[in-house]
């Protein structure tokens, strides 16, 4: 522990964050971090605590508590006071494959989880992070080092999101030949094209996709394994018989629908649609090939209070809304740790993220309306919807299961004007036309099946990682799901791993 008394010391301080009414001009990341020099005074709060909650990534109450990587957090923040910055970033990468994506776009479980935190504030472990995998590759700490020995096994990767990417990086350094075949233009899957470029600027995850190439990692867009034929897919078959190994790591694809009456009108999108071609004509043009979903003086209604759904709210901003609401199905959460929270639970309390304080910014109030859902949508003469109808909810606990059962409130519908509606109500599961393509079996809730704690899938040789496999998830879970997933497949095809 490099200041024993640094918690005490220094109170945390974060890095400058761009204000909304110049952030909402562009697209870019807003997030400005301190500098080095102030950044290691932040790892001196580091307790170095004999029992680190924040990296244990134990799961508590349901949900994950501490870093599911379980990244060495108090050994690298010590590193970084001390500045031994090679070090730092080298602690750093043992465990995580991609700290510039978690330093961006995680919600910091790791802070959480800080003991720190019970009576003051967590160390700025996030932040921390960031300076130091940002200095790995500005020093030449992360240049390109492919395997000396390859052995002659072949693993071929469906999807480029982090889960597939993590995957393909672990088996390429154990010297497997790693094929990542995606369907889309780009690399990065979820990274490129479902998180906005102002949450994670598309040349960090260009500049990953290279320094695997120039590793050995082999890459192959516009490639649908097992779609359509005549529309350029590649069939199962091919895949498993050319590799002796196959991952399945296509993510949670299936967009959960609002089935009611007018759902058919016009100018309803699912959010990934919404969000995907805002990237794509934002990186191909600048815009300027007008291929986006349009929110330029439209009032938009986006339904889905997660992370998604508050995307969807920043970007409709940037793209000049008249107006904009959010609507979420449960009751707003406490603003401070309820009585059967504590820590180290992770805290569920109300959060104003990014998109909304936009949107305070920019309309005067919280876009967010809790404890409502759509009953219906009205379309014009045109067959474009004008309106929705909304509903109130009551949410009560079943006093044998303790549950919680939502009923409509009667009396309580109303309608308000809306012209674009983006879906952000989550994601099912893995998309069928794949899992029936390769055969393996699924789960109720449409993810693919494996034994519990593994990656195996029904069909030999073919396993499976991410979202396709746990369900809809974080990124940092995705990571951890693609490396464990690499550590089977070794074992598999050599008989025994050695990657850590």
């Amino acid at each position: 522990m490099g200041k024993p008394t640094g918690f005490l010391e220094y109170e945390r301080e974060n890095g400058r964050v761009i204000p909304p009414e110049q952030r909402i001009k562009n697209f870019k990341e807003f997030h400005i971090p301190l500098s080095r020099k102030l950044q290691r005074i932040q790892g001196a709060r580091c307790m170095e605590c004999g029992v680190p909650f924040c990296q244990a990534g134990m799961m508590i109450g349901g949900m994950a508590s501490g870093c599911p990587l379980n990244n060495l957090v108090p050994e690298w923040n010590d590193l970084l006071y001390r500045g031994n910055w090679e070090q730092a970033v080298r602690r750093l990468l043992k465990t995580n494959s991609f700290p510039e994506f978690t330093s961006r776009v995680c919600p910091a479980l790791c802070e959480a989880a800080c003991t720190c935190g019970v009576n003051g504030q967590p160390v700025s472990t996030k932040e921390n992070e960031y300076v130091i995998i940002e200095y790995g590759f500005e020093s030449g700490l992360l240049d390109p080092r492919p395997p000396k020995v390859r052995t002659g096994k072949k693993v071929a990767v469906i999807g480029s999101g982090p889960a597939g990417l993590a995957a393909a990086d672990l088996l390429n350094r154990r010297g497997h030949s790693v094929t990542v075949f995606e369907r889309h233009d780009r690399v990065g899957g979820l990274l490129m094209y479902g998180i906005p470029n102002m949450k994670l600027d598309k040349r960090i995850v260009d500049r990953r996709v290279k320094l695997m190439t120039d590793e050995g990692v082999k890459f192959v867009t516009g490639a649908d394994i097992g779609g359509d034929p005549e529309q350029g897919g590649i069939s199962s078959e091919r895949i498993m018989n050319e590799f002796d190994s196959t991952v399945l790591a296509c993510g949670a694809a299936n967009p959960r629908d609002i089935n009611v009456p007018g759902r058919e009108a016009k100018g309803i999108y699912f959010a990934v649609d919404f969000l995907t071609a805002t990237t794509k004509s934002l990186l191909d043009s600048q815009f300027q090939d007008g291929k986006f979903i349009p929110a330029k003086d439209k009032k938009v209604m986006v339904i889905g209070g997660g992370d998604t759904g508050n995307d969807c709210v920043g970007t409709s901003i940037r793209l000049g809304a008249e107006s904009v609401i959010q609507l979420e199905m449960m009751p707003k959460a406490p603003d401070e740790r309820a009585e059967d929270n504590p820590w180290p639970m992770w805290p569920k309390v109300c959060k104003t993220d990014y998109g909304q304080e936009e949107a305070i910014y920019k309309f005067g109030q919280d876009p967010r309306i809790y404890e409502t859902t759509v009953k219906s949508f009205l379309s014009d003469e045109d067959g474009n919807v004008c309106g929705a109808e909304l509903v109130s909810l009551s949410w009560t606990k079943d006093p044998e299961t303790g549950r919680m059962n939502m009923s409509q409130i009667e009396g309580s519908e109303r309608v308000i004007p809306v012209d674009l509606v983006l879906i952000a109500a989550g994601f099912l599961g893995a998309q069928s036309y794949v899992t029936d393509a390769f055969g393996v079996n699924i789960t109720p809730r449409t993810t693919v099946q494996t034994d519990a704690g593994k990656y195996a899938t029904s069909v030999p040789n073919v396993y499976t990682a991410g979202d396709m496999h746990r369900g809809q998830s974080l990124v940092v879970w995705a990571i951890h799901e693609g490396r464990e997933c690499a550590r089977f497949v070794d074992k598999n095809l050599m008989g025994y791993t050695n990657l850590s």
